[in-house]
């Protein structure tokens, strides 16, 4: 079972997920909060699997609550998934450098939201491609082209597999496009966070657009 805890400053948003969440046989919702702090009472009293963090709130935001969250080692197994209007939230690239592990938008399809739960709460960080696009749309003036040595040393296949994943493609998506097995493209995954010290595939994201390797358009 997947234990998940909502945070949004909106009650009916947080009803309408957890009725959403719900209707899956492997998913629990184990409690709600609607600002930063009060997540941080529950994450830390419940170490939920998976937390759906808003980003816009009162008080200490989805940012501040996601930081707090991936800072504190007791809670090293709680993944945190962003769920974004992203019209309004400028902030969000700051969120992927706080650690956050994906990003949906609110009008996501609620099949695609249970996937990307059950996604994230199995280490498979998961990045909505809509939402990358968006996101380096926004971020692109503040995206400069920066030399790193480990992506020198990245495998001609490693850098197709970054520039895949840059591009919101899962593991198994990636096995496709590569004609390899969903294995080995999980292997090349991890070989990618270990090269570039990344977190998860998020960052991953990021170091792609930094090191220019897939144009922010």
């Amino acid at each position: 079972m997947i234990r998940v805890a909502v945070v949004d400053d909106q009650h009916l948003v947080r009803a309408g997920l957890r009725a959403l969440l719900e209707r899956a046989p492997d998913i629990e919702v184990i409690g709600e909060a609607a600002d930063g702090h009060a997540a941080l009472s529950l994450v830390r009293r419940d170490v939920p699997d998976v937390v759906l963090m808003d980003v816009r709130m009162p008080g200490l935001d989805g940012i501040g609550a996601t930081k707090a969250i991936m800072a504190d080692e007791r809670l090293a197994s709680v993944h945190v998934l962003v769920l974004t209007t992203f019209d309004t939230d400028e902030h969000v690239f700051d969120a992927i450098r706080a650690g956050a592990a994906g990003f949906l938008l609110k009008t996501t399809d609620p099949d695609e939201l249970r996937a990307a739960v059950r996604a994230v709460a199995k280490g498979e960080a998961t990045l909505s491609a809509s939402v990358t696009r968006r996101l380096m749309d926004a971020t692109r003036d503040q995206v400069r082209p920066r030399p790193s040595p480990e992506l020198e040393r990245l495998t001609e296949r490693e850098r197709e597999v970054l520039v895949l994943v840059a591009g919101g493609l899962s593991n198994d998506e990636i096995a496709r496009e590569l004609t390899i097995s969903p294995a080995t493209s999980r292997t090349y995954v991890s070989r990618l966070l270990t090269k570039l010290h990344a977190r998860d595939r998020a960052q991953l994201v990021v170091i792609a657009y930094r090191a220019g390797i897939v144009p922010p358009e």
